[in-house]
């Protein structure tokens, strides 16, 4: 089993294959996304956080998933070009995956086990769930899709010192 997000390869909105190692000390925001969703407006709170914390060696990495309720049924390419077009993103985007399940990332499978959510459940609920890492790539909190980016803020800051 891995020891950190960095451990992991994934695949980028174009289908290249991309390690998280480039994330190294870096602190980080994961959050699978969905582009039709209630929580959508999410995107412009993550892309505010992204650019307020980047200098200081945070990223918010975002992972669309189509597990709930069919909210995120284009390709990648759509995807990137709705949160381009629609919220200005520039945080990094990935390719399509599955956060529950059997075919769970492997990913989404160790931060659920790193920090498991309420009662120990380990199941994601729904889109725009959150997990913060800490630079030595440590999962530090777990938040649902009804925190909102700016009330992460807080964290963000005491985690970056």
């Amino acid at each position: 089993m891995a020891d950190h997000p960095y451990d992991f390869e994934v695949e980028d909105w174009e289908g290249r294959s991309a390690s998280l190692d480039r994330y190294r000390d870096h602190g980080l925001l994961i959050v699978n996304v969905a582009s039709q969703c209630g929580f959508t407006p999410q995107y412009a709170g993550l892309e505010s956080l992204h650019r307020r914390y980047r200098d200081r060696r945070f990223s918010v990495l975002g992972f669309p998933c189509n597990q709930f309720g069919g909210q995120e049924p284009g390709s990648n390419a759509d995807v990137h070009r709705f949160c381009r077009d629609t919220y200005d993103v520039t945080f990094p985007l990935f390719g399509k995956i599955e956060v529950n399940g059997p075919s769970a990332h492997p990913l989404f499978v160790w931060l659920k086990a790193e920090h498991p959510g309420v009662l120990g459940t380990e199941a994601i609920k729904w889109n725009f769930t959150k997990f913060l890492i800490d630079r030595a790539g440590r999962v530090t909190g777990r938040f649902g899709s009804r925190t909102t980016p700016d009330a992460m803020a807080p964290r963000i800051e005491a985690l970056l010192g």
